[in-house]
């Protein structure tokens, strides 16, 4: 099921395709932006390097340059190496390491603020955070749902990303466009659109807001 298709099956619908952020079907669309990001900034992901709920996009995106991983998760799982509230000083290391990858996560804190200022601390000087948030999206149904707590804009993230971090070494960046936001919506997989259609970013219709930022 492609681009057209999907569309006119949705235009009738009142429940999405998949209420699971298109897990039944495939891959998310916001996929497509995050990992382009994580992509764009491959680079970055080297040295010690500390991800969230697990290690795909150090492993994807990093590979050999990263020379130790760190897993973060509130409750712990079965591969976190650090559990905690990352609001509360001294859950992460101070200056410890080279790069962060935070993704679709901040939206889950109350104090974004907070989290922040401790992600800029955890990292070596010249160390890179790379932080996708959500714009428009569902809410998740599972897990998430109770600390689904914001969503963002690129005018929202950049002075937040602002506080800890020198603005001067922030970039920040909308990627989504009306396409991208109704299929996503929908609950449509990203093998089911057209890709192309993805490309062009209507900034009134921000699905993923990503920021890169230099401690």
């Amino acid at each position: 099921m492609h681009g057209r298709a999907v569309l006119r099956l949705g235009a009738a619908r009142s429940k999405p395709l998949c209420g699971d952020f298109a897990g039944t079907r495939g891959k998310s669309i916001d996929r497509h932006y995050i990992e382009r990001f994580i992509g764009e900034h491959a680079h970055d992901v080297r040295g010690r390097v500390l991800e969230v709920e697990d290690d795909r996009y150090s492993r994807q995106f990093g590979g050999t340059r990263v020379t130790r991983q760190d897993i973060l998760h509130v409750h712990g799982n079965a591969r976190s190496t650090i559990v905690g509230d990352l609001t509360k000083p001294g859950v992460l290391p101070p200056a410890s390491f080279d790069c962060v990858i935070f993704t679709q996560t901040l939206h889950l804190i109350f104090d974004m603020a907070a989290a922040l200022e401790q992600i800029h601390r955890s990292l070596k000087p010249g160390g890179v955070a790379l932080i996708t948030v959500p714009g428009i999206t569902p809410v998740d149904r599972g897990e998430w749902k109770n600390s689904w707590y914001w969503s963002l804009t690129e005018h929202s993230l950049r002075p937040l990303m602002s506080g800890p971090f020198d603005p001067a070494k922030v970039s920040v960046s909308t990627h989504g466009n009306l396409y991208a936001a109704t299929t996503f919506l929908l609950g449509a997989s990203l093998q089911e659109v057209s890709k192309a259609k993805l490309e062009p970013l209507d900034e009134a219709f921000p699905v993923t807001i990503a920021a890169r930022a230099v401690a």
